[in-house]
């Protein structure tokens, strides 16, 4: 018979730690839940998530290869190009703008259940990899269609995979801490996504900026990530340290942001 000790000592983070552990579970089960919400009643069902990167990428083309014609792409040619980078972002933002809004859209269970919180945001994580896997089986289709071979590289692939996770959990757990407090957060996410997609190559080559800007470019983490998937799908130019300036700031605003959700995660059912 397992026992529980109520104390009113703060909670150690070992003891935080190991509830998270024990209650892992509850992430996929929530990601199922939301998983059967979201194509409930869509007579096209996991079709959507294939037909809506298609078309960003039949739009990307038309524009920016067929009318615009941007210089320096890659041999590869720009759709493989361009959806390199669409799928590095999509899972991104897909991440960022459904965590931060996870603890105001399960206000009941909150009030109900008691578990850390913050699984609501990691189970997005896993929701978001759903998508992110059909666009990437649809990436290799056509990495493969144009003939290519993968490098080497690959090898490195699951770890920049990683780091878009991390890159997207470490604005969207300040984000869905913040908002329950402040919900005039949450309408500033779209902005930024809108925004932050024209600061990174997603649709254009990097070398279009001017190399004393790359500091500033790679200040961006998603900019570093983006160009890391490139380098490992297909040895897209040599890899560039300067990648990781972005990324090691991600670390640390990760590692803050879950500080400062477990610091205020005891009274967030108070102010929702």
């Amino acid at each position: 018979m397992k026992v529980t000790r109520i104390s009113n000592r703060p909670e150690t983070w070992a003891n935080y730690l190991g509830k998270l552990w024990e209650k892992r579970s509850l992430i996929w089960v929530l990601a199922k839940k939301d998983l059967k919400e979201k194509y409930a009643q869509t007579a096209l069902g996991l079709a959507w998530t294939i037909l809506q990167p298609l078309t960003g990428l039949l739009i990307f083309t038309l524009f920016f290869d067929r009318i615009i014609k941007l210089e320096n792409i890659p041999e590869v040619g720009y759709a493989v190009f361009a959806f390199t980078g669409m799928t590095s972002w999509y899972f991104f933002s897909f991440i960022l703008y459904q965590a931060s809004s996870s603890l105001i859209n399960n206000q009941e269970l909150i009030h109900k259940v008691s578990f850390p919180k913050v699984i609501l945001p990691f189970s997005k994580v896993l929701l978001g990899a759903v998508d992110f896997s059909l666009s990437l089986l649809l990436l290799i289709i056509l990495v493969v269609a144009t003939g290519l071979s993968p490098s080497v590289n690959i090898l490195f692939f699951p770890f920049f995979i990683f780091l878009n996770v991390i890159v997207g959990l470490s604005i969207s757990l300040w984000l869905s801490a913040l908002t329950v407090k402040n919900r005039d957060l949450q309408h500033i996410v779209p902005y930024v996504l809108n925004f932050g997609i024209w600061l990174t190559p997603v649709f254009y080559p990097a070398t279009l900026i001017p190399s004393e800007f790359d500091f500033l470019l790679y200040l961006n983490p998603m900019a570093g990530i983006v160009e890391g998937y490139r380098w490992c799908l297909w040895d897209y130019q040599e890899f560039n340290a300067q990648y990781f300036l972005g990324i090691g700031l991600s670390f640390v605003l990760f590692l803050a942001g879950f500080w400062y959700f477990r610091k205020v995660e005891d009274g967030m059912a108070d102010n929702l």
